[in-house]
């Protein structure tokens, strides 16, 4: 086993990136831009033919892999896979640093953690803000949190090329939840989209006329939620919802429009249901005259438990 490089510049400390979707290759490719020796593993080797052309190092397995450097980048479909990987390369871990930017929840990742810190491997967990062809870009940032000390937050500067670091904390869970928040405003947004161009479609209106004008609307959001207020969030946080502009029952009453319309239309109702949901339980605690703010209330104390939170769980190895 080969004892952790310690880099002489972040210019040029060797990487090593294991998983290689089209993340894994963009991260691999921008890492070698940057003029960093980079060393991979995947799975199907034939997926490494093309980073392997451009300058990578193609290790023959995954320990091998992260005995080529000190940081040892993961990009994987969840953590399972993680433990599926490295779970015969726990004998090299001790002294490296893992960064993992595969997608999970909070209390996997926090787990995760505490499995490296056993094998003596400091631990980063990442989320990548950006779709793959972005990576690198200035308009790329990744969360980070967890770390565990300022050696391997010191990584932080390796990790720049790939986005704009923002750490966020020791907690190792913490990126990873500002990364599923992100999420649940993007995947929401998109199914929104989606929801509002098939509305237009029963009318006749073809996407390609549809989505600039929807496309418009969500840019606008932003603007119209900071305007007049200088800190946004500041009253959520203190707990005020003045309702002198759109009040929960006005709100309310617009997404039993929306319901009607669009089982008027045949359209699938999870959608508007569940976010007509959040109005009526507003409106059933009494807080129809306040900001549309108030249903938050009701989101971060629901009444019944959601069966889909009954999810399977990824127990870290024993050993």
């Amino acid at each position: 086993m080969n004892a952790p490089q310690t880099p002489t510049t972040s210019q040029n400390s060797a990487v090593t990136v294991i998983g290689l979707g089209p993340m894994g290759q963009a991260m691999t490719r921008t890492l070698l831009a940057s003029g960093h020796p980079v060393t991979v593993w995947n799975r199907t080797a034939g997926r490494a033919a093309g980073v392997v052309a451009d300058g990578a190092v193609l290790a023959p397995t995954p320990a091998g892999a992260v005995e080529a450097s000190d940081l040892v980048i993961l990009s994987l479909t969840d953590y399972r896979a993680m433990y599926e990987v490295l779970g015969g390369a726990t004998g090299s871990l001790a002294g490296r640093t893992l960064v993992n930017l595969s997608s999970d929840t909070p209390d996997r990742t926090r787990e995760a953690a505490r499995w490296a810190a056993g094998h003596g491997a400091a631990f980063l967990t990442g989320g990548v803000m950006v779709p793959a062809p972005m990576v690198g870009t200035e308009a790329a940032h990744v969360y980070y949190s967890g770390g565990g000390g300022e050696a391997a937050r010191s990584h932080l500067e390796t990790l720049a090329p790939l986005g704009t670091p923002r750490y966020l904390g020791e907690d190792p869970g913490l990126a990873q939840l500002m990364y599923q928040a992100q999420l649940a405003v993007f995947l929401t947004t998109l199914s929104a989209l989606m929801h509002a161009t098939a509305m237009l479609g029963t009318a006749g209106l073809k996407a390609g006329e549809a989505l600039p004008e929807l496309l418009a609307g969500a840019d606008a959001i932003g603007a119209i939620l900071r305007a007049g207020e200088e800190h946004p969030g500041a009253a959520l946080d203190a707990g005020e919802h003045p309702g002198d502009l759109s009040t929960v029952t006005m709100m309310g009453a617009t997404a039993d429009h929306i319901v009607e319309t669009s089982t008027s239309l045949g359209l699938d109702l999870a959608l508007p249901l569940a976010v007509r949901a959040h109005y009526r339980r507003a409106i059933e605690d009494g807080h129809g005259g306040d900001n549309w703010t108030r249903i938050i209330d009701g989101i971060r104390g629901p009444r019944r438990a959601d069966p889909a939170s009954a999810d399977r769980v990824i127990a870290a190895p024993a050993g």
